[in-house]
This record gives C-alpha cells, structure tokens and sequence, in this order.
C-alpha cells in the first residue's frame, strides 16, 4: 500500500474520542498503576461520594472518571463556568517564558494544580469536595502537558489557526482541536500501545511543587514554540501574528509530533502519581 493511502486508512480506523476522554483516561490508568496502596484506599473511599457531586450524567467512580469529569461538567453550565479559565494558561511563544503571565487572580492552569491539590489533601473537608479537588487536580495535571494548553502565540493557544486534517480536507477545523483530538489519539493507540502496568510506587520529588509546575509548563511551551507551530511550515513559525490561510497537518507533522505526544502523557500519569502518594501518602 503507498505511503499516503495507507497514512489515510490509519486516519479512518482511529477511534473518535476526545484528547479531554481517552488521553486523560489513560493518563489516570498510568497514574492509578503508580499509586501506593493507602493512597489507592484513601481515594476508594473518596469516590463514594461520588452521589453527592450531584453530577449523574458524568460518572466519577474511577481515577478514569475522574480524569475527564470537568470536561463532561462543562455541559452542565452555568453551574461549572467558574471553572472554565483553570484548563489552560495563554503564555506567549514570541516572548520569553513568564510562568506569571495571563493568570489573572490565580485563575489559570498552573495556579490551580496547587489549589486543588491542597484542597483534596484537606482531610478537615468533605469528601465531595475532596473529591472534587481531585479531579480538577488529575484532570488539569493531563492539561498541563498538552502543549497548546500553555503555548500560544496571540490566537488562543492555536484556536484561531485554522487546519485541515486528513480527510477532513476542505473543512476546516483549528489546530488545538487537532492536538486535542485527532492527532491525540493517532499517537496515543499506534503500537507499541501505552499500557497501563502495575509498577513501583512513583517517588515524590524534593523539589518545591511550585518549582516542579513551573518545570512542566515551559516544556509543554517549549514543545509549542519548537514543534506545534513551526511544524507548520515558514508561515507557522512568524510571530506573533498567525496567517490567515489555513494549514494542512500531514503526515510528517504528525510523526514529529507523536514522540512528544506519548512523553507527555507518560509524563502526567507518573507526576500525578508522585503528588497524590505526597500529599495523601502522609
């Protein structure tokens, strides 16, 4: 089969789930695998109380629920709107990294981790809103390291630049739906399949977690600044404003990009599992 024929067919075959489903499912699966028996337990008993978040129609009965729980809540506005600025941070590529910027009154991204963080940790508070804390932590954590979620260059992390991609030639999409998306789940199920496996415990880190953030952040940028938009061609690179003619994702963006891709989630289940065995591990 010729290269493009078959680069089609793999596009047709992949599975339609979102990067805010299947990449923050099994970025919860990595972490879960990773988790320390107590701390496995402590969450068993927080998910009982999944009846009280009041949310029927987005489960939370798993680390895997609770994964994608605030993208399913988003539905439900205007109950969860307040929550709608803690799923990115728009730091600007064309400037130098300022992990301070475009987070207004501490509502951004990498202000909320912490905060959600040292709630679930709160064993003062109730379990519904432990439980709450902790999927904005696991699901924020999996946003982090997508890189358009941090990376932009004055369009909205890449929402405003317009792409085509494969077959869906002709209508066009925006480039952060296609890493959150498409290009999310072409990466994430080609073989060798990232799996889920029980392994030791991940180790909490010494460094301070602010330090630790502020690390992750510029390498989600970086991967913005390096890979997302100068995979584009010349035009994609220009800073800071963004052509107004749309791109096509190819195939060669799409192999350069699948490494990061897969690195990054790898990265979001161990971290996740390194700060929950900290925080809950005590």
């Amino acid at each position: 089969m010729r290269p493009l024929l078959l680069f089609l067919a793999l596009l047709l075959s992949a599975p339609a789930h979102a990067w805010g489903d299947y990449a923050h499912r099994l970025t919860a699966s990595l972490a879960w695998a990773q988790l320390t028996p107590p701390v496995r337990s402590e969450l068993r008993r927080l998910m009982r109380a999944a009846p009280q978040l009041q949310t029927p129609e987005c489960p939370a009965k798993s680390l895997e629920d609770l994964a994608y729980w605030p993208d399913c809540v988003r539905k439900l506005a205007p109950r969860f709107d307040y929550a709608s600025s803690w799923h990115y941070q728009n730091i600007s590529i064309c400037q130098p990294f300022d992990i301070a910027t475009k987070c207004e009154n501490g509502q951004c991204i990498t202000a909320q981790i912490p905060a959600q963080l040292d709630l679930l940790a709160d064993r003062r508070r109730a379990p519904a809103e432990r439980l709450q804390a902790l999927a904005y932590f696991v699901h924020l954590m999996g946003d982090l390291h997508q890189p358009l979620h941090i990376g932009e260059k004055d369009d909205l992390g890449g929402n405003r630049v317009r792409a085509s991609y494969g077959l869906k030639t002709g209508r066009y999409i925006n480039l952060h739906g296609i890493w959150d998306t498409e290009m999310a789940e072409r990466a994430l199920t080609e073989p060798p399949a990232i799996r889920a496996k029980p392994s030791a415990p991940a180790v909490p880190s010494a460094t301070p977690l602010p330090a630790q953030i502020t690390a992750w952040a510029q390498e989600s940028w970086t991967l913005s600044k390096t890979l997302a938009y100068p995979g584009l061609g010349p035009d994609g690179a220009l800073c800071p404003a963004t052509p107004s003619r749309p791109f096509t994702i190819d195939a060669a963006y799409i192999t350069a990009a699948t490494p990061a891709l897969r690195t990054q989630v790898q990265n979001a289940g161990t971290r996740i599992a390194a700060l929950l065995n900290q925080a809950l591990g005590r």
